[in-house]
């Protein structure tokens, strides 16, 4: 993850996808345990699209003692976000995404930056790893991505249902330069991506579940001037594998599941 040609790569596309981060077992026991977290039913809640059907997520800013603040501080995604991003990463939040058979809605176009810049966030230098919880298919609503798009810089954003989406118009034009590419992932695979990125998904209309974790990044150096919906800066003391296990494992107990 951290030569030259992967770092090119990701200045160039504005994206980076990772096979097999997770390995087999660390995403079953990913999903297990999001699908049994009544916890994390609870807080979760819907975005509609342009349409009127919901994206469901559920948003954390803090760190825990769980599998999925485990996941946001491990080393396999803190370092090459750093070495991608060029500078010490901090915690910016962390979210599931919850799109359901049939019913999941589409996430309009937009930039992860469109959203932060508002947070007191000079700079466009942030990023997001995403790992698929279930296999991410086009079928399924997976991610897709206007590759290069990250280097037109940040469109102006708008409401789209009770989604903030980027500038149609601008959109548009972007879409007849850049190639678009589907990310089609399987369970335990990756997308990292940066915040200029225009991305979207399309609705859920297969018979699959697409859930997945998103770890979101923030850099020293972009701390915010002020505050905003997300955290300011904030050292991240990232995880090696046996804290990783160690996290899921506890996490599983207190779920009562088999580990």
């Amino acid at each position: 993850m951290h030569d030259t040609l992967d770092l090119e790569q990701f200045l160039e596309d504005g994206f980076l996808v990772v096979d097999g981060l997770l390995d087999v077992s660390e995403v079953d026991l990913l999903s297990r345990i999001a699908r049994a977290d009544c916890e994390l039913q609870r807080i979760a809640y819907g975005r509609e699209d342009a349409d009127g059907q919901a994206v469901v997520l559920s948003v954390r800013n803090d760190l825990v003692d769980d599998y999925y603040s485990a996941i946001a501080r491990s080393r396999r995604i803190v370092d090459p976000m750093t070495s991608l991003l060029g500078d010490e990463v901090y915690h910016y939040h962390h979210k599931l995404i919850l799109k359901e058979p049939r019913v999941g809605g589409a996430w309009e176009w937009h930039q992860d930056y469109g959203y932060w810049y508002d947070n007191g966030c000079l700079y466009p230098d942030m990023g997001s790893c995403l790992i698929a919880i279930d296999r991410a298919t086009k079928e399924n609503g997976c991610l897709q991505v206007l590759r290069g798009s990250h280097q037109m810089g940040r469109f102006n954003h708008g409401p789209i249902g009770a989604q903030t989406g980027a500038d149609l118009e601008r959109v548009e034009a972007a879409k007849a330069r850049c190639e678009l590419v589907h990310v089609e992932l399987a369970p335990g695979s990756a997308v990292m991506f940066h915040a200029n990125l225009l991305h979207r998904s399309d609705r859920n209309t297969s018979e699959h579940p697409r859930w997945a974790l998103i770890c979101c990044y923030n850099t020293r150096r972009n701390d915010p001037y002020k505050v905003g919906r997300h955290p300011n800066y904030t050292p991240l003391e990232s995880f090696d594998d046996t804290q990783l296990r160690d996290a899921g494992m506890r996490h599983a107990e207190r779920l009562e599941l088999p580990c």
